[in-house]
């Protein structure tokens, strides 16, 4: 940074010289990097919290007493939470999840192949489990 006096202005007794501060761009390169990334980091955390939120409202909507009775129901096995224990057709991973009345997990895609197949699966009582 550097400073260069710009025009004084002249009072009665003296002469007062102002300086203005000049940034190079250079040197504001390494700062818009670092906002850069704070931003992304920021936007991704509360990108996870609303995926939480969402899964965590999903959860409670398909079984608001908790209590696990829909995987049971279906007979898949259920985690300590009362949650199916399931492997997921699309990720092909664990999971646990509730299931709502109609037999579909919380995971469940409307019109995704892999998702219906698997809703199939539970409702039939012979989808994967862990």
């Amino acid at each position: 940074m550097g400073r260069r006096p710009t025009a004084g202005r002249l009072t009665a007794s003296r002469l007062t010289v102002r300086q203005r501060t000049y940034i190079r761009r250079a040197e504001t390169a390494g700062m818009d990097d670092r906002l850069e990334r704070v931003i992304r980091q920021q936007l991704r955390k509360a990108g996870k919290q609303f995926e939480e939120a969402k899964r965590a409202y999903a959860e409670a909507k398909a079984d608001p007493e908790g209590n696990g009775e829909n995987a049971r129901r279906y007979g898949l096995a259920t985690d300590d939470e009362g949650r199916a224990r399931i492997v997921c057709r699309r990720h092909a991973e664990r999971r646990a999840v509730a299931v709502d009345d109609e037999g579909r997990p919380t995971c469940f895609e409307d019109g995704h192949p892999d998702c219906e197949g698997c809703a199939e699966d539970i409702r039939d009582g012979v989808a994967e489990s862990w």
